[in-house]
C-alpha cells in the first residue's frame, strides 16, 4: 500500500493504465484492470479492493474474477518446499512456470468470459493524465491510511475468526473431546471425507486434503499443517513428502494450489466488492473446478508423456540391439559363438 500510494501520488499509475489499455482491451478488459492484477502477485485482498478504480461495472467484475489467478506471495512457501523436494536445482524454473501458467490461464478465461457471461466491449478509456510530481508525505500517508484501515478492519478480523475455526476443528474430535493427535480431529475427518475427490489428480492422502482445507485461512498454512500431520519440522518436510508424492503428482498438486480458491479474507473481500453472496460462491466454485481440471490435465498428460517416453526408450534400445546384430555379419548373436562357428564350418565342408 505504501509503494502504491507513492506511485499514485507521482502520477505514474494513470500512465500505466494508459499504456496497458490496448493489449488488455483485446481480452475484454480495460487498462485500469492492469494495476489490480499486478497487485494480485502480492496479495489478492488489496488487489480486489483496488478494482474500485475501474469505472465500468462489467470490467470491474471481470477483473475481480481474474485477479485471484495471479499467484500471491502467500503461496511461495508451498512452491519452495515442493520445488526443493521434487525438483532440486530447478526451483526458479518451477516458480517461473507457475507464475506464467497463472497469467496464461487468466488470459484464456478472460477470452471465454468476454464471449459468454460478459459480452460487449470495454468502456472507452478516458483519463486525464496528471503531471509528474514529487510525492507529498502527507498525501501518501493519507492514501496509505485509507487503504490500510479497510484492510485491517475487514481482512484481519476474517482471518482471525477463520483461524479460530481451523484451530477448533484440529484440536477436537466429533464428540468435542480434546485430541492429542491431529489425525483424530474433526479436521482430519473432513479431510478423509473429501480425499477421494483428489484421487484422479494423483494425491488421495487425507493429510493432503486436510492441508488444503487449512489453506483456506491462509495459503502458508498448507505447509505448516502438513508439517504437523506428518510429525516433522518444516525444514525436513521434503523428505516426508517424498513418501506421499512423486514428481508428477507434486506438479499436479502445485497446479491445484496455484489456482484453487484464495484465502477466506480474499473471499470476504470479493463478497463485499461484488455485493452478492451468490456471485461470490460462484467464483469460489469456478476457481476450484478450474484448479481441479488443470491439475487433472497436468497429471494425466504427464502420465501420458512418461508412457510415451518409456515406449520411445524401448524402441530405441530395440533398434540399437538389431543394428549390433547386423554388424556381426549374420551371426545369430547367442553366447555360444564357438559352437555356432563349428557347426557353420561342418556345413561348409559338406
Amino acid at each position: 500500500f505504501f509503494f502504491l500510494s507513492i506511485l499514485e501520488d507521482t502520477g505514474y499509475m494513470a500512465r500505466i493504465a494508459f499504456v496497458m489499455d490496448r493489449p488488455l482491451r483485446k481480452i475484454g478488459l480495460s487498462g485500469r484492470s492492469f494495476v489490480p492484477m499486478l497487485i494480485g502477485f502480492g496479495c489478492s485482498v488489496p488487489a480486489i479492493m483496488a478494482t474500485r478504480t475501474v469505472s465500468s461495472d462489467r470490467d470491474r467484475k471481470m477483473t475481480i474474477m481474474l485477479t485471484p489467478y495471479m499467484s500471491c506471495s502467500a503461496k511461495i512457501p508451498i512452491y519452495s518446499v515442493f520445488a526443493a523436494a521434487f525438483f532440486p536445482g530447478h526451483g526458479a524454473l518451477v516458480m517461473i512456470c507457475l507464475y506464467f501458467s497463472g497469467i496464461v490461464l487468466s488470459v484464456l478465461l478472460a477470452l471465454i468470459l468476454k464471449n459468454t457471461a460478459f459480452r460487449g466491449n470495454p468502456v472507452p478509456f478516458v483519463m486525464e493524465l496528471p503531471n509528474y510530481r514529487i510525492p507529498s508525505p502527507k498525501s501518501v500517508a493519507l492514501l496509505l491510511w485509507e487503504k490500510a484501515k479497510d484492510f485491517l478492519q475487514r481482512a484481519f478480523t476474517v482471518i482471525f475468526v477463520a483461524t479460530i475455526i481451523i484451530w477448533f476443528l484440529q484440536s477436537f474430535d466429533t464428540r468435542i473431546n480434546p485430541v492429542e493427535d491431529s489425525a483424530d480431529s474433526m479436521l482430519a475427518a473432513i479431510g478423509r471425507f473429501i480425499a477421494p475427490i483428489f484421487k484422479p489428480l494423483g494425491f488421495a492422502d487425507w493429510r493432503v486434503a486436510t492441508a488444503l482445507i487449512s489453506g483456506f485461512t491462509a495459503k502458508e498454512a498448507v505447509v505448516s499443517t502438513m508439517s504437523v500431520l506428518l510429525n516433522t519440522s518444516v525444514s525436513t518436510l521434503g523428505g516426508a513428502l517424498s513418501a506421499m508424492f512423486t514428481p508428477l503428482t507434486a506438479a499436479s498438486f502445485l497446479a491445484f494450489t496455484l489456482l484453487y480458491t484464495p484465502c477466506v479474507a480474499a473471499v470476504a473481500t470479493i463478497k463485499r466488492e461484488m455485493n452478492s453472496t451468490l456471485a461470490t460462491i460462484g467464483i469460489v466454485i469456478l476457481q476450484c473446478v478450474v484448479a481441479w481440471l488443470v491439475a487433472l490435465g497436468v497429471y494425466h498428460i504427464g502420465s501420458l508423456i512418461v508412457i510415451i517416453a518409456v515406449i520411445a526408450l524401448l524402441v530405441v534400445l530395440a533398434i540399437v540391439s538389431i543394428r549390433r546384430q547386423k554388424k556381426r555379419g549374420g551371426c545369430c548373436g547367442c553366447s555360444g559363438c564357438s559352437g555356432c562357428c563349428s557347426q557353420c564350418e561342418k556345413s561348409k565342408d559338406k
